[in-house]
């Protein structure tokens, strides 16, 4: 449990909030590249850690990120006109490039000075992996863009789908690194199987053991915290371990242990205090799937499970479309695709969770850790210190995995690197 003290430190991120400033000192994935793909295309209204920007691609390609709002009279600029490599706001007709340069003035006197004196709040930004990246601190420069864990190089395949949840971003990213829950919630769609590992194909997905009741190691790193699910496998009990270990790069992303085909992350973004970006995402392997392969089999398509906005049409109030008579049947939930099932847990707790009377068990150590981990990061913040993970060691994303596999029990999941699974050797 939290203090009410502690719980706001970790939730709270509007305004001046310390967890919102420790976020805006990182790099921000804030919309997905296919959401501003036309150049002088529709301006997209931006959302994220409390505040309101507009993303617009210009002319030449090129992405630009200025406040919504536009500093002349304070109409909002997501109306305004893409063209000619600028934003034009609709009430008097003053344009702003993507760098916040003012380059036409329509209501003021041809030659006025006033156009050299006039400029915008204009942000960084940086696509990479499927996502624009901006940097919101506007009281530090932007540091060099780090590729993300879920993006080695440019040729690695990353299939992303998106939701729009009422639910603050922690108990989100919980989920993200809550094993023991995926034996229970996803029971129908992750099948206890005689497989090696972890394994995946257009139906479902696989693992090695039936245990519901992992234990939990955790260890603190320089990007934020790894932790170890160790299960009884099926086969070989006796000796043998099926771990699952996940990886938290605060304060955004997660990295989920993959399976034979594909790897496995999330990248949780708030919108506001009690509303996030959720991005669940396969990257990489032998066989990932395309965006709308993945999108289709987790059940998020949009215009069929989500809507313009990526809004869910699954919600609380038709029951998330949890389909009873299935559930008689032998589905576990009722609920179709791993992440709208996720969905109704989240919200269902409430837009913001009171950490100070939930009950936690053995099985929530990494659930634990996280809260200490990120309430402390937080804290740190707020006292004039740096966020974490933006001071030395610096770890380079790319070289951060998540990993699973049935291996010995004299093997220390720490010091796994290049060890094969025992399964994988026979």
């Amino acid at each position: 449990m939290l203090s009410k003290e502690e719980n706001d430190l970790l939730t709270l991120v509007e305004g001046d909030a310390p967890m919102g400033k420790l976020m805006r000192q990182h790099w921000v994935p804030i919309c997905l590249s296919e959401e501003v793909s036309e150049p002088d295309g529709k301006p997209l209204l931006i959302e994220a850690i409390g505040r309101r920007y507009v993303c617009f691609r210009d002319t030449e390609g090129r992405v630009g990120l200025l406040n919504e709002l536009c500093p002349h009279r304070k109409a909002s600029l997501v109306y305004g006109r893409n063209e000619d490599c600028g934003l034009r706001c609709l009430y008097h007709g003053w344009k702003f490039d993507v760098e916040g340069n003012c380059v036409s003035m329509a209501s003021e006197p041809e030659g006025s000075p006033m156009i050299d004196k006039v400029r915008h709040q204009a942000y960084p930004v940086h696509e990479c992996a499927g996502f624009v990246w901006a940097w919101l601190d506007t009281e530090s420069e932007a540091p060099e863009f780090q590729r993300p864990a879920f993006s080695p190089d440019d040729d690695t395949l990353v299939s992303i789908l998106k939701m729009r949840i009422p639910a603050n971003w922690a108990q989100i990213t919980e989920g993200q690194i809550d094993s023991a829950h995926s034996s229970s919630l996803h029971s129908s769609d992750m099948v206890p199987a005689r497989v090696p590992g972890a394994a995946a194909d257009d139906a479902s997905w696989y693992r090695p053991s039936t245990d519901k009741s992992p234990r939990m190691q955790t260890e603190r790193t320089p990007y934020g915290f790894h932790y170890a699910a160790i299960r009884k496998p099926i086969k070989h009990a006796a000796t043998r371990n099926y771990l699952r270990i996940t990886e938290y790069i605060a304060p955004f992303t997660s990295l989920i242990p993959p399976n034979n085909n594909y790897n496995v992350a999330t990248v949780i973004v708030p919108i506001d205090d009690e509303t996030s970006h959720f991005h669940f995402i396969a990257w990489g392997g032998k066989a990932c799937p395309s965006t709308e392969q993945w999108r289709k089999f987790t059940h998020t398509q949009k215009g069929i499970d989500v809507d313009d906005r990526w809004v869910p049409k699954r919600n609380e109030d038709n029951n998330f479309l949890q389909d009873r008579q299935a559930m008689k049947l032998g589905n576990f939930t009722g609920i179709q695709g791993i992440p709208n099932q996720d969905l109704a847990m989240w919200v269902s707790m409430g837009a913001r969770v009171d950490r100070s009377t939930d009950l936690l068990g053995s099985s929530d150590i990494a659930v634990v850790e996280f809260r200490r981990l990120m309430s402390e990061a937080a804290r740190t913040v707020l006292e004039g210190g740096p966020a974490i993970g933006t001071t030395a060691p610096l770890v380079p994303h790319v070289t951060v995995s998540s990993k699973e596999g049935v291996y010995d029990k004299e093997i220390d999941w720490r010091s796994l690197g290049q060890e094969r699974p025992a399964d994988a050797a026979e």
